[in-house]
């Protein structure tokens, strides 16, 4: 499955979600909802992935964590927050530049419409990766 797929089916399944729970709740809730529905449409995710900080040639676990990472290719940083912050979309961004991937989503679920709590970020530096030397990743 190639990226704008996965991420594509990942706003989907974001939305049903959404739709099924409403806003207000805690942002683990949506993880395990939305972590069910794509596993059941077929999708391998992992949760809670470490993500390992390079410093001076070593590498680091600094306890960075993302919160999804679909098919290998696309990561997804869960909120559920009244109001997405720049940092937020900067955390997101060093995740992905850490982790070697190009395609991220933020997905904030505290909105009256999810569309509205979606941002997708893209790392045009995808080619400095801590993650490379530890494990395989590839979106087709």
């Amino acid at each position: 499955m190639e990226v704008n797929q996965v991420s594509g089916t990942v706003v989907d399944a974001a939305m049903k979600v959404h739709s099924a729970l409403g806003p207000g709740l805690l942002e683990s809730a949506y993880q395990m909802c939305l972590v069910r529905d794509l596993r059941k449409r077929g999708l391998t995710v992992e949760s809670q992935v470490p993500i390992a900080v390079r410093y001076e040639g070593e590498l680091l676990d600094a306890g960075y964590r993302a919160d999804l990472i679909v098919e290998g290719c696309v990561l997804v940083e869960l909120k559920s927050v009244e109001t997405v912050l720049p940092i937020h979309k900067a955390q997101l961004l060093s995740y992905l530049r850490l982790s070697g991937r190009q395609v991220g989503l933020l997905i904030n679920f505290n909105v009256e419409h999810l569309r509205d709590g979606i941002k997708r970020v893209i790392n045009s530096r995808p080619k400095f990766s801590a993650a490379t030397e530890t494990s395989a990743f590839r979106c087709y």
